[in-house]
């Protein structure tokens, strides 16, 4: 039997949920031999509440079980400026995922929560930490190219990959 999944504005009664994933995600992370890319504490409550406030954070719902959250919007990412030992696929204007986690026993949440991002936009940009195989992986699947290298936030590199309807992932 095949899950139903339905992506849904997070709502605020859904915060301890979505803290709890984020927790799960990082002992993961960890566990899977990228301990450094979301450190204790990251994503804070602060930031999700204000990212659920511009209307950008989503969840992935199965029934009534919360299967993924993800931060999605579409517009210029600033960390996404600069690129290098590389490129991406075209300058287009693009929808952007960040801090995506699924709960790890809800199979295909993660691809579903991708594959309805694209589907807003047809043209998004995702990156990911050097050490996370598991998301590298998955955007492989999902149809991802490679681009090149970004600098997030904190000042790490990223990989960089772009999924565009016009163009055919190698």
């Amino acid at each position: 039997m095949r899950t139903e999944y339905r992506i849904e504005p997070m709502v605020l009664d859904q915060l301890d949920q979505v803290m709890k994933l984020y927790d799960n995600a990082r002992k993961f992370m960890a566990d899977h031999g990228n301990p450094t890319q979301w450190p204790e504490g990251y994503p804070s409550r602060e930031m999700i509440i204000r990212d659920l406030e511009a209307g950008h954070m989503f969840v992935c719902m199965s029934g009534r079980d919360l299967g993924a959250v993800f931060f999605y919007r579409t517009g210029r990412e600033p960390d996404y400026e600069n690129i290098w030992d590389g490129d991406w696929l075209d300058q287009e204007p693009y929808g952007v995922v960040h801090r995506i986690t699924s709960g790890g026993g809800h199979k295909g949440a993660a691809s579903f929560c991708l594959n309805w991002a694209w589907e807003q936009c047809g043209n998004l940009k995702i990156d990911t930490h050097r050490d996370n195989g598991v998301m590298q992986n998955l955007l492989k699947k999902n149809g991802f190219s490679y681009c090149g290298l970004i600098r997030g936030r904190d000042g790490g590199e990223r990989l960089a990959y772009q999924k565009n309807q016009k163009i055919v992932a190698m």
